[in-house]
């Protein structure tokens, strides 16, 4: 992946420090120490890249997600003030060649937003991703049977559990929030680890303290099939899934691949569906909605699929459930207000979506992949309350 990128990393490192040493650096000082201690950061991590595009294998980035994740953490933080510098510093340029405004204000404002980008990363990766978020939604519908007016559903998504490895506090604290919910079922919608069913290791003891009266329903991820993973045998990527399959059978999660349960309550029921994973090209394809979904004609349907993008491209049109439940998206661990770069490539990227009396709940998940940052997209447990009209 990172060989794939691995220029434009470089070049959007390197030609704004380029830019930048000329433009302000060989001016503000003439001392050699000074000049060679600005680019001293720069060849650290440019070394930092090269390294990890490179020599890391598999198994390295594993064993030392947390450090490659700080070690990114760093990486934004030294080229992205920079750039958005130099953008308003070029920016300024014409204003000023043609119509002799000055500099001043291009340069004082790519400074001030330069300074916002620092204390955003920050601010991200030391406390925002551990700011949990408690996201209470309704659902109403006229054919949600009588008995289930007022259930309540913890919807949890997203964990990537290597990711928390050696830290597992944020962990427990999730656990004790959802628990604290009270909820009537627990549901959690893919993406369990990053990549094997080791990462587990240590966390089973927490997730399994996930309790509900009606219990903690599971589904299947992209990255729950390890994928990108680069296995030396197609049969050791089986066994893992196999091996996570039982390692959630243990915790007391009940896994749906492609299958139905029916919820009691009282005279009457509900079915919960589940499917593998369903996503649009490249993300994989393992889900069967018809087979899933076959015998509970009639009822009122909760489907679980962990890619947003199935509702439109198969559950809407070709089934009849009423609420879908989905993950997937982070919102890119970045929002800002109602916006985050999610909804460039997901039109359903968080929160509640609605076709008629039909929906879709997107949540932006638990963990992160690659930085250890989030903002404006905390770490989200939903709870969803339906509600009979």
């Amino acid at each position: 992946m990172l060989q794939r990128v691995f220029i434009i990393l470089l070049l959007f490192f390197i030609l704004p420090d380029l830019y930048l040493y000329f433009r302000f650096i060989v001016r503000i000082t003439k001392s050699l120490a000074y000049r060679i201690l600005y680019w001293i950061p720069s060849l650290l991590l440019t070394s930092g890249i090269v390294y990890l595009t490179f020599f890391a294998n598999d198994t390295l980035s594993e064993e030392y997600t947390l450090q490659i994740g700080w070690f990114s953490v760093c990486f934004f933080l030294f080229s992205a003030p920079k750039l958005i510098l130099v953008f308003f510093t070029l920016l300024g340029a014409p204003f000023h060649r043609w119509l002799r405004w000055p500099r001043t204000p291009f340069i004082c404002t790519g400074l001030t937003l330069a300074l916002c980008c620092i204390v955003m990363i920050l601010y991200g990766s030391f406390f925002g991703r551990t700011q949990f978020e408690v996201k209470e939604v309704d659902y109403i519908s006229s054919r949600l049977p009588e008995a289930f007016d007022g259930y309540r559903i913890v919807q949890l998504s997203d964990l990537h559990i290597g990711s928390w490895k050696g830290n597992d506090k944020p962990i427990r604290k999730m656990m004790e929030l959802a628990n604290a919910q009270h909820a009537d079922l627990i549901v959690f919608t893919g993406d369990l680890v990053n990549h094997r069913a080791l990462e587990l290791n240590g966390f089973e003891d927490i997730l399994s303290g996930l309790q509900a009266k009606d219990g903690v329903y599971s589904i299947l991820g992209n990255h729950d099939y390890a994928p990108y993973f680069r296995w030396k045998d197609k049969r050791d990527q089986v066994a893992n899934l196999i091996e996570l399959k039982r390692k959630e059978k243990e915790m007391g999660w009940i896994l749906l691949n492609n299958e139905h349960t029916i919820i009691h309550q009282g005279k009457d029921s509900i079915a919960l569906i589940g499917v593998e994973n369903e996503g649009e090209p490249p993300f994989s394809q393992h889900g069967d909605l018809h087979k899933a979904i076959k015998g509970t004609e009639g009822m009122f349907q909760l489907l679980l699929s962990h890619n947003p993008t199935h509702w439109r491209r198969e559950v809407l049109p070709e089934s009849t459930v009423d609420l879908m439940l989905a993950g997937h998206t982070h919102g890119m661990q970045l929002q800002f207000g109602h916006y985050s770069p999610a909804s460039m490539v997901y039109p359903e990227w968080s929160g509640m979506y609605y076709e008629g009396t039909r929906a879709l709940y997107v949540n932006i998940g638990i963990g992160y992949v690659g930085l250890p940052f989030r903002f404006g997209a905390w770490p989200e447990i939903t709870v969803i309350t339906l509600k009979r009209s």
